[in-house]
C-alpha cells in the first residue's frame, strides 16, 4: 500500500524527492502518512479535499481486500 500511494503523490506533486511516506502498521490496521514539500501540500489535499478523499477511498478498497483498515494523513 505503501508502494501504491507513493506513486500516485509523486506524480501529482512539483518536487517528487520530497515525498516522504512512512507506515505503521498495527493488527488490522494501517497508518500512512505522507510528508512533502509545503509547495505541494495543495496538489496532495486538491480543491474541497477531493484529491485526498479519492486517495483515501481507493486505499480504504485495497485495505478490504486484506481485510485490514487504512488511514492516510498528509503531515506538514
Amino acid at each position: 500500500m505503501k508502494k501504491f500511494i507513493a506513486y500516485i503523490v509523486k506524480a501529482l506533486v512539483d518536487h517528487p524527492e520530497r515525498v516522504q511516506i512512512s507506515e505503521i502498521a498495527g493488527r488490522n490496521n494501517i497508518i500512512i502518512e505522507v510528508r512533502c514539500h509545503a509547495e505541494d501540500m495543495g496538489r496532495i489535499i486538491g480543491k474541497n479535499g477531493k484529491t485526498i478523499s479519492a486517495m483515501r477511498m481507493l486505499l480504504a478498497g485495497l485495505a478490504a481486500k486484506h481485510k485490514r483498515k487504512v488511514v492516510l494523513e498528509v503531515v506538514e
